[in-house]
């Protein structure tokens, strides 16, 4: 890591918000972009901007982080990572796709469609 890149910018860590006025306002944007967060905003007027991944954040802290401690940035991402791929990707049922993991549902469409 050089000098000129922040542990922030080398994680590759983004802070994303609504359009609210606290975040779109310089005195809490411009201490981020100094640290190398990346900040995104949902578009104007678009609720539905931030809603996949406000679900996602909501079933990650409800199923998965609650109660549990974290002792390094590295348990962190690990935590992450089994969450995602391992659980949230290959196990758990979603409503929205017929009651089946995201990667069964490409499995049964990638059949469908050779088919």
């Amino acid at each position: 890591m050089g000098t000129s890149e922040s542990l922030a910018s080398v994680l590759g860590l983004m802070h994303h918000s609504d359009r609210g006025y606290q975040y779109a306002n310089g005195r809490y944007r411009n201490p981020l972009g100094r640290r190398g967060i990346e900040c995104s905003m949902s578009r104007r007027g678009n609720c539905w901007d931030n809603a996949c991944m406000e679900r996602f954040m909501g079933a990650y802290k409800g199923e998965w982080i609650r109660h549990r401690e974290f002792a390094t940035v590295e348990d962190v991402r690990r935590s992450m990572f089994e969450y995602t791929e391992l659980f949230y990707n290959r196990k758990r049922r979603h409503q929205a796709i017929g009651y089946v993991s995201p990667c069964e549902y490409e499995r049964i469409n990638r059949v469908t469609n050779a088919a």
